[in-house]
């Protein structure tokens, strides 16, 4: 009897050796957040502004503009799950996630650069252009983006380590974000000179050296482990790791509405500010605020031990729709509606911090309902692919509310109900869409009490293959 039970005894404690033993090093930590810096510092210049410049700089009618933009993420968001089937394919000595920081750090930069760069043709012409180097921005950002979270269950299997490292990772993808939400437009104006198609092809290409830079070493400090290196996942066995995997499913689900929400409610900002308060610094004074998201991300794993996860991301969104509340009863009051901004920001910055650690436990659980490690397939779907297709989806529903009250940006001054229009889009629409998202993450709950099993078992499982490899 003893014979029997020996093998199971030494294999979990093999298994609790692997777990203690497998830590990510700090300054890993911090490169790894290189990678969304990077990625933010130019893709939330799109996020955020990218209707605004089709519109106001690039000359471009609103309704032009919604249309390529819904083309564009519809064809992005396509591309997601290929580029997560691309990962799961890739084989080289740098690892499966990691060299595509390399591979498509360069395009990415100079993809996003030629988006705000506005060339002297003519309309059509003009036109194309911009659907263009939209859909390869958005695909380079795909490329790029990708990896970053498919790359973090093969950093390591300690959920503690994944924790913080995700959260350092959004903190510093929150630097990214700031830098590009805050200062982008002041920037283009001073180099400018009055021109500011000029000034924000300057600005952009400033930020896309910095971010190619930053880039390159987040990819020079990182490691992949946790990788069957003699492993050949088909294309078809990728997708045996959704089936029944409901946790995935919700996660894809509730993480895709947030993105419409958030991106519902950043098309509508520059809009607000200009139209409704007649203050156009005003959007730079207040994306500067949007920083303060780091207190959110930062408090996380503190949360995430009296609330679980599930608590945590439903806590988080309820407080983003408080701000979002607060800034519509807020009113033209800018100090009430600054506070209400904070509450938002902080909800929101968090619950995305959520969103994209829990994608990473999904992995696991399709590993150990499936026995196959589809990270990139997977990650795709639940970062990449919610991100393009609720950006998409968002800016949509912004451009064509905005459009059916006749919004066009030749008028210097908007009617009434076109003002209406644009204020119930920024505060009101998001308001509505995160509700949905909250109500999925309470469905998720039950699902996060299997992920101690799961992740015992699976580190069983690799204990006792290194332990007949060893044989």
């Amino acid at each position: 009897m003893n014979s029997n039970i020996e093998p199971s005894d030494h294999n979990v404690a093999a298994a609790q050796a692997l777990l203690k033993n497998d830590r990510l090093p700090f300054h890993r930590k911090i490169t790894y957040g290189f990678t969304d810096m990077s990625g933010n510092l130019l893709y939330c210049i799109i996020g955020s502004y990218m209707l605004y410049f089709f519109t106001n700089v690039f000359g471009l009618s609103v309704g032009t503009a919604d249309s390529l933009l819904l083309l564009g993420r519809v064809i992005d968001a396509i591309g997601a799950p290929v580029m997560g089937v691309l990962v799961d394919h890739t084989h080289s000595k740098y690892g499966k996630s990691r060299p595509w920081f390399l591979w498509m750090s360069l395009p990415f930069a100079i993809f996003v650069w030629l988006l705000f760069t506005t060339p002297a043709l003519g309309s059509t012409a003009k036109i194309i252009y911009a659907g263009g180097m939209y859909i390869f921005a958005e695909l380079s950002y795909t490329a790029m983006s990708t990896p970053i979270t498919s790359v973090l269950p093969n950093l390591t299997a300690n959920s503690d380590d994944r924790m913080s490292a995700n959260s350092i990772r959004l903190v510093l993808g929150n630097v990214g974000n700031f830098f590009a939400v805050t200062f982008i437009m002041p920037l283009a104006s001073a180099v400018g000179h009055g021109n500011d198609q000029r000034g924000w092809s300057i600005a952009v290409g400033i930020y896309a050296l910095v971010a190619f830079i930053f880039l390159l070493i987040g990819f020079l400090d990182m490691r992949e482990k946790n990788i069957e290196k003699d492993e050949i996942i088909t294309i078809k066995e990728s997708f045996k790791a959704t089936r029944g995997n409901w946790p995935w499913l919700i996660i894809v689900a509730a993480n895709l509405i947030y993105w419409t929400a958030y991106s519902a409610r950043n098309a509508a900002l520059p809009y607000y500010f200009q139209y409704n308060l007649s203050d156009k610094s005003l959007v730079s004074f207040f994306n500067g605020f949007s920083i303060i998201q780091i207190i959110g991300m930062a408090s996380v794993p503190f949360f995430c031990k009296f609330l679980h996860k599930w608590g945590t991301t439903v806590f988080m969104l309820a407080l983003t729709m408080i701000g979002q509340v607060w800034i519509g009863l807020a009113g033209s009051n800018v100090t009430s509606a600054l506070i209400g901004w904070c509450i938002a920001c902080i909800g929101a910055g968090s619950a995305c911090t959520m969103f994209f650690a829990m994608v990473g436990d999904t992995v696991d659980f399709g590993e150990w309902k499936s026995g196959i490690r589809a990270n990139g397939l997977l990650t795709a779907m639940g970062a990449s692919f919610c991100i393009q297709m609720g950006a998409g989806i968002g800016s949509f529903i912004a451009a064509k509310i905005m459009a059916a009250f006749g919004f066009s940006a030749a008028k210097a001054a908007q009617s009434t109900g076109t003002m209406n229009a644009i204020s119930f889009t920024f505060i009101w629409v998001p308001v509505i869409i995160y509700a949905v998202s909250l109500i999925l993450m309470v469905i998720y709950r039950k699902w996060e009490h299997h992920e101690p099993i799961v992740t015992e078992d699976l580190a069983e499982r690799r204990a006792q293959l290194q332990s007949k490899n060893a044989n």
